[in-house]
């Protein structure tokens, strides 16, 4: 069956492995990539698949109600998969309201449009939000682990946004009958990933002999999955998942961040040609985040067994290729650490919005 589908978000690092998927499996599908191009959005991720005839790309803000109204009427979305989001903990914490317009305001408006366009007709209809697990808060005894009933605890101005926009597409769901779905997932690693986020950013600063800062005494623990496993889980849950219900994704992958840095470190340096230990010396402890939860778990069972869903890599496995490839791509690295990627498209897709 062709499906319609909006991706917002897709030239982002999560998004565009999203949208690739979705363009090479299912060429009956036509897939509609919006994302407003911000310093975190780059359509150099997408080039070996710009040209496919299942795929367009629209350059839009998701706040723009207006705008947003006038995209479902002209191209009839009948699925929205909604990945577009300001996710940098870091940057929240010193500008909270740009997380509140788009992660709250921009879903809403999302929503408003969706429920406008589908209002006749919600059946075949489906609004699918890709949330994170940093709602949840933290969690501080190791036999914890994040379920879909965990009750929210944000701790960040990120994760309080993230939050409100979960509660807003479940109020949705159950004030309008609006047909939707969500998932929460943990920390994503590979590819294409913005170099402010801890893997990339040390990966990059190990290349050229940079310090690597490490948050207190690096003793925060994290779920990590490669990216093209959440792709997949996201497919899973597109196709197959409940209506109205939630979805945990992981990788049952904890590992303290100062142990991570320090295999990133060991294999960076075999790939270079260095003497193991040498990268490992570039590690100096900082002043701690503000409001840094201490650990995240994610218990993936239910997508595992009501889905089928499995990671295909372990982390070993999947920072090597991580790694590979960011060392085979240093024109992608220097383009974004330049930001001369930004003017490129903005210039080039300006006069399309």
């Amino acid at each position: 069956m062709s499906k319609r589908i909006l991706i917002t978000g897709g030239a982002g690092f999560i998004g565009s492995h999203v949208v690739r998927l979705f363009v090479n499996k299912y060429p009956n599908y036509q897939i509609f990539n919006l994302d407003k191009l911000t310093y975190a959005g780059n359509l150099e991720n997408l080039r070996d698949i710009e040209n496919m005839p299942n795929y367009t790309f629209i350059k839009a803000d998701i706040t723009d109600a207006v705008l947003m109204d006038s995209l479902f009427e002209k191209h009839g979305f009948d699925s929205v998969i909604h990945l577009a989001a300001e996710s940098h903990v870091d940057r929240s914490i010193t500008h909270p309201l740009e997380f509140v317009v788009t992660n709250v305001v921009g879903t809403v408006t999302l929503l408003n449009a969706a429920k406008k366009y589908w209002n006749s007709n919600m059946e075949g209809k489906l609004f699918y939000h890709v949330s994170t697990d940093e709602v949840y808060g933290s969690l501080h005894n190791d036999n914890e682990f994040f379920l879909e009933t965990t009750s929210y605890d944000p701790q960040s101005p990120y994760s309080a946004s993230k939050a409100s926009s979960d509660h807003f597409v479940r109020a949705y769901h159950n004030t309008y009958k609006l047909p939707i779905v969500l998932s929460n997932c943990s920390n994503n690693y590979g590819p294409n990933q913005f170099p402010e986020k801890l893997i990339p950013l040390f990966l990059n600063n190990i290349q050229q002999n940079k310090a690597l800062p490490v948050y207190g005494k690096g003793e925060n623990v994290r779920d990590w999955l490669y990216v093209v496993d959440h792709a997949r889980a996201i497919d899973l849950v597109y196709h197959k998942g409940k209506i109205g219900d939630t979805y945990n994704i992981g990788g049952f992958n904890e590992w303290k961040n100062i142990d991570l840095i320090k295999v990133m470190c060991s294999t960076m340096d075999k790939k270079l040609g260095r003497k193991i230990g040498e990268s490992e010396k570039l590690i100096s402890y900082v002043k701690d985040r503000a409001g840094h939860d201490l650990r995240y778990a994610i218990d993936a069972s239910k997508i595992m067994k009501e889905l089928g869903f499995e990671p295909s890599l372990q982390f070993e496995e999947g920072i090597s290729l991580t790694i590979d490839w960011y060392l085979q791509n240093k024109n992608w690295l220097e383009n974004v650490t330049s930001g001369n990627y930004q003017k490129y498209y903005s210039d080039q897709y300006e006069s399309r919005v």
